[in-house]
């Protein structure tokens, strides 16, 4: 056992405290490894406290979302990292390898139903990306600098289908500028494609300003789909027009 830090006094009482479970004057070394007691005496390693993130107000121990997503059938070895994106906010983003023995290839949207089964929203990594290995350092530890950007297909998006219609397509062009997705389809999911309650907020006042319709925020959570929001802003807006000038306009365009 080490005295303790070089000329690192707070460090030391910090990491080396007294050994409750030996004899007097003995000495224990807070490593910073997380674990838990699993039946037959096995301890589950679940990654380190230094490991934990804030987003968003809560705080994220990475070693948990891990050891949930190594859980799965279909995952081998899994990273998960809060990567900062423009404009300062972080977005939980996690790596995973597949052996390809007897395991089935796992994608973005069966891995998220997998973690939001078992951990709250914010726990609920927003991408997911395959790798062949995961990239490590000389020294044999995880080379975060190496870890790719996720793409488009690191999200669970629906098979593409065009939006249609003007609302479904400013729509579509709002939902890209807050999620950073190039392409937004009609079936594609808010929240499946990394949203969440904060930039749920910002859409709010994104439909009020382009739509000039009120949208609740609890709402937000009801029409996730881009179909389904459009569809409740077109009805909106056209319960804001009084019905005699609908008729008006209806005559004039040759519709009984």
């Amino acid at each position: 056992m080490a005295r303790g830090y070089w000329n690192r006094p707070e460090l030391t009482t910090e990491r080396f405290v007294e050994d409750r479970f030996a004899a007097e004057g003995g000495r224990m070394y807070r490593t910073g490894d997380l674990g838990r007691w699993m039946e037959g005496g096995w301890i589950e390693f679940l990654g380190r406290n230094d490991e934990q993130v804030k987003i968003r107000g809560y705080r994220i121990e990475l070693g948990e979302i891990e050891s949930v997503l190594a859980a799965h059938a279909g995952v081998s070895e899994a990273v998960v990292i809060a990567r900062e994106e423009e404009g300062g906010e972080k977005r939980l983003v996690a790596y995973y390898t597949t052996s390809g023995e007897g395991k089935e290839i796992a994608g973005a949207e069966e891995l998220r139903e997998h973690v939001a089964a078992k951990l709250p929203e914010y726990m609920v990594p927003a991408g997911y990306v395959r790798l062949e290995k995961i990239p490590l350092s000389a020294a044999g530890k995880l080379d975060r600098q190496a870890l790719p950007q996720p793409g488009s297909n690191a999200y669970a998006m629906r098979e593409y289908e065009a939006p249609q219609g003007e609302v479904a397509e400013t729509l579509a062009e709002i939902w890209s500028e807050l999620l950073r997705l190039e392409r937004i389809g009609r079936q594609d999911d808010f929240f499946q494609l990394g949203g969440h309650s904060l930039m749920a907020a910002r859409l709010v006042l994104k439909i009020h300003q382009h739509f000039e319709v009120d949208i609740d925020l609890r709402e937000m959570f009801e029409f996730t789909r881009l179909c389904l929001l459009a569809s409740e802003i077109r009805n909106r807006q056209l319960a804001q027009f009084d019905p005699g000038e609908l008729a008006a306009v209806a005559r004039s365009m040759g519709i009984s």
